[in-house]
């Protein structure tokens, strides 16, 4: 009797020493797979939780309406970046002045086509046809002008395209290291035209700016803040902060 209790007693022991054994054993850490954004923008073409763009129509048009438009709207909290978008492109709408400079391509006449500067009176000088004013006009309407011209008498169905190869320079003056005129570029903002003009001067106010735009419809001066996009012959004037 006193071997088979010993005998139990040893069982009874290891059993609990195995059973608190396997309590005091700790897990691993597990590895947590999250949503990759990067997969979700390949495989359905955009990123994993992006905001949907939203879209805003607006009943004017030209670059004095989108201005406009910019300095109407208020900020938006940045809470998700996405995919840059492609180079903004208005040539459809935006209304040539002089500066500007064209490519007219007339389609089967090597003689006709090549580049023309719109002069200081607002006209382009072609072959056969003369002074063709440009000044207001859009590209289409300028192509149009063009072909109606040389089909009175020069060409019987002549093809005409312009499209804009330089645009007209932008100016900004005040406090910045070297004020002047500098070419336009294509989606610039204040911030970028500040920053072609060497930065702020020390004195400069850097919250605000004035820009003046003017269009064949007349001239609209504003305070703008500094990521307000510029359109080509805009003036743009950094003013001295008083303290």
């Amino acid at each position: 009797m006193p071997v088979a209790r010993a005998f139990r007693w040893s069982i009874l022991a290891a059993s609990a020493a195995l059973a608190l054994g396997g309590c005091m054993q700790t897990t691993g850490p597990v590895a947590m797979v999250q949503p990759r954004p990067d997969l979700d923008s390949m495989a359905y073409g955009q990123p994993y939780g992006a905001p949907q763009p939203v879209v805003v129509a607006n009943s004017g048009g030209g670059a004095i309406a989108a201005l406009s438009n910019s300095f109407a709207a208020s900020p938006m909290p940045a809470g998700y970046a996405g995919p840059m978008a492609g180079p903004a492109r208005y040539d459809a709408s935006y209304h040539l002045d002089a500066g500007d400079k064209l490519r007219v391509v007339v389609y089967g006449q090597e003689g006709l086509t090549n580049s023309y500067a719109i002069d200081a009176g607002g006209s382009i000088t072609m072959p056969l046809i003369g002074a063709v004013p440009a000044r207001g006009r859009t590209t289409a309407g300028l192509a149009g002008e063009i072909a109606a011209r040389l089909r009175n008498g020069y060409i019987r169905e002549p093809s005409v395209a312009v499209e804009i190869d330089t645009y007209r320079p932008f100016f900004i003056l005040g406090e910045v290291s070297a004020p002047g005129q500098y070419p336009y570029v294509p989606n610039m903002t204040v911030e970028s035209a500040v920053a072609i003009a060497g930065g702020f001067s020390p004195r400069a106010k850097r919250d605000v700016v004035t820009v003046t735009h003017t269009e064949a419809g007349g001239s609209m001066r504003a305070v703008v803040p500094l990521g307000t996009p510029l359109a080509p012959g805009d003036t743009v004037f950094v003013g001295e902060r008083w303290f």
